[in-house]
């Protein structure tokens, strides 16, 4: 299959989430990551945008009766930037969880954007 977009890490948060996971869940994880990467409308049940939030999605997996959850954002429609991760336990998603991908996006953007010299959050 032909990859539509680019995923990408930011930083370490991501390899350190995904190196505690079992064998079984890391193939679950990448196997939704390949289902962004490839298709052309991603399903709900991959990827969710987070409400209240400008830009921050989550991508989805589920493995039997457990949940995840890999906070991510797209970069001119087609970098997915894979931010932290954790395992759902209840049924909202934790605000100290989406407090800490929203500070990882703003520091991605303020890093990117020192760089070029320019900014545009839009």
């Amino acid at each position: 299959m032909t990859k539509i977009r680019k995923v990408v890490e930011y930083k370490h948060y991501f390899r350190e989430f995904i190196s505690q996971q079992t064998p079984k869940t890391k193939a679950k994880i990448y196997k939704v990551i390949f289902g962004i990467e490839t298709l052309e409308r991603i399903p709900a049940k991959f990827i969710k945008h987070i409400e209240g939030s400008k830009g921050l999605y989550e991508a989805r997996i589920q493995l039997g009766s457990d949940i995840w959850r890999v906070f991510c954002f797209f970069d001119n429609n087609n970098l997915v930037i894979l931010l932290n991760g954790f395992q759902k336990k209840t049924q909202q998603t934790p605000k100290t969880e989406v407090d800490k991908a929203l500070r990882l996006m703003k520091e991605y953007y303020h890093t990117k954007y020192s760089k070029n010299g320019h900014h545009d959050m839009g």
